[in-house]
């Protein structure tokens, strides 16, 4: 039997990445992100989530060491089942993907939110988030 070179996980990001390029045919590196205004445009998150280590989860899961973590797999209560069985790891270009694609991505998922349509401001938040994990 053949075995495939992608992980199912790896399958469904091809399969975005896919859909992404089609939409979207000149894919630009992600910028380089600037703390500040990345912090400046983490506001809007607040209403469900938090990165601080100390505040916990809100109405959204905790995002305290969210990169190199598995999709839906801390305590929080509230995951949707497509995101508690999708195997996904957290990667700056994995969020990347899902800001700017929050319809598309895990279709069934409780996160509400609009796309962020500026790769900067992506970039911006990515770069905030990071610095939350130790």
């Amino acid at each position: 039997m053949k075995t495939s070179r992608f992980s199912l996980p790896g399958l469904v990001l091809a399969m975005l990445a896919g859909l992404a390029q089609a939409q979207n045919p000149v894919q630009a590196p992600m910028p380089a992100g600037d703390v500040e205004r990345g912090r400046l445009a983490f506001a809007a998150c607040r209403t469900c989530h938090y990165p601080e280590s100390y505040v916990g989860h809100h109405n959204g899961p905790s995002l305290f060491k969210l990169f190199g973590r598995k999709a839906g797999s801390t305590d929080f209560a509230y995951y949707s089942k497509v995101m508690q069985t999708s195997e996904l790891v957290w990667t700056p270009e994995l969020l990347d993907f899902w800001l700017a694609n929050p319809g598309v991505f895990l279709k069934g998922s409780s996160m509400v939110s609009p796309p962020v349509r500026s790769a900067q401001e992506r970039a911006d938040l990515i770069v905030y988030l990071k610095q939350f994990r130790d």
